[in-house]
């Protein structure tokens, strides 16, 4: 049963569940990759608020604030998993890079370096929206950053946030030297399809990623996949080195490719739209549950990927009396399209909840390390079983 959120109240704003069509040309939408026509939708969380806009916690909720269309395509051309639309702005407040994706980056370059491929002198990089860097980790090995072409070009979760794809990774083809290396780290579809993370759907992200299709991507722009590296991170990341010219994958790209494919099929992909629904129905019976019974319910992680799961719960202060973020840029403001505050970790250890709600699981050990008077509180959001589950 679909939950009805304050922007599902009209039936006519509802995601359909019947089988999806294959989008008309008329549409005038066309595939972000290879700006194809044959596109089907595979998750539609119907309207729910823009992802990137915290309002100030003294702003009523509805007051300048609207909800968009949020809707994934797969192209049934090249099998980009993409954003159908975006009518938002992005306004993204700057977050604080959690530790577990330092440890990855230290992690990816050490495995890039073991393998005899970090060759040359210049590095680039093009950065995401989310912050984090990983120029220093290449200074230190000797590389000196320019915004020129380089020896080796550096993206993680950059490209995602490109509207248009072909021209993304065309500019990034161009900034790397003739014999350099270009190094890209992207969310693998797999991952979110096989683990349920239907909520990795949000506007300002715009393509979701197959190794498949990312070879496609970069075969247009005149590169090609030699190796490949996964990573636990947020539950399995992929990152691939590419090169000018058409060169023959290694056996690693080949095993990630074929762990892939039973996840990247439309009908798999398609499974997003019953987690989604799910997922908001076991919150809100997990919530209301423990409203109930009086317990004191915040949450932590102010997270662009809560808003969506927030809407579609029905969240309020009801619920979740607050929200704890690290950003400075996010405290004194409130989820979107809910009344719930973000507040400062400080405040969330002074209020001492009974039980504190964990949005981003992968900083389940850095929250625990850094506040130890909340051992036992943490509850680990889990679209993976539609559950929540004790950290």
């Amino acid at each position: 049963m679909r939950t009805q959120p304050w922007c599902h109240a009209d039936p006519r704003l509802r995601p359909s569940t019947e089988e999806p069509a294959v989008v008309p040309p008329s549409s005038g939408y066309r595939c972000r990759g290879c700006h194809g026509t044959e596109l089907a939708p595979v998750l539609d969380l119907g309207l729910v608020p823009a992802a990137d806009y915290f309002p100030l916690a003294s702003t009523p909720v509805g007051l300048a604030e609207t909800a968009h269309p949020l809707r994934m395509d797969l192209c049934a051309h090249c099998g980009l998993a993409q954003l159908a639309e975006d009518d938002t702005r992005t306004e993204e407040p700057r977050g604080i890079e959690p530790a577990a994706l330092r440890e990855q980056a230290a992690a990816a370059v050490a495995k890039v370096a073991e393998s005899g491929l970090l060759r040359g002198k210049t590095v680039r990089e093009f950065g995401s929206p989310h912050g984090g860097t990983w120029l220093p980790l290449l200074t230190e090995r000797g590389y000196l950053p320019t915004g020129d072409v380089a020896d080796v070009v550096l993206d993680c979760f950059g490209l995602m946030h490109e509207p248009d794809q072909r021209a993304a990774f065309a500019e990034r083809a161009a900034a790397t030297a003739p014999d350099g290396l270009l190094l890209i780290q992207f969310h693998s579809l797999a991952t979110i399809v096989a683990t349920g993370q239907w909520n990795a759907l949000r506007h300002g992200h715009f393509a979701y990623y197959s190794l498949s299709a990312l070879a496609r991507l970069l075969e247009r722009a005149g590169m090609s996949i030699t190796t490949a590296w996964r990573f636990d991170l947020y539950g399995g990341t992929v990152l691939v080195a590419a090169r000018h010219g058409t060169h023959r994958p290694d056996a690693a790209t080949y095993e990630i490719r074929r762990q892939e494919d039973r996840y990247t099929e439309p009908a798999a992909v398609r499974r997003l739209q019953q987690a989604a629904d799910g997922h908001a129905e076991a919150l809100r019976r997990w919530l209301t549950r423990h409203a109930i019974q009086g317990d004191r319910v915040y949450a932590y992680g102010a997270a662009s990927r809560a808003v969506a799961l927030f809407s579609l719960a029905g969240v309020d202060r009801g619920l979740i009396t607050a929200v704890a973020d690290a950003a400075p840029a996010k405290q004194g403001h409130r989820m979107p399209g809910t009344d719930v505050p973000i507040i400062a970790p400080g405040e969330l250890v002074a209020a001492r909840p009974d039980l504190v709600l964990l949005t981003l699981p992968d900083l389940l050990p850095e929250v625990r390390a850094r506040y130890p008077e909340l051992d036992g509180c943490w509850i680990v959001d889990n679209p993976a079983d539609s559950t929540v589950r004790g950290g």
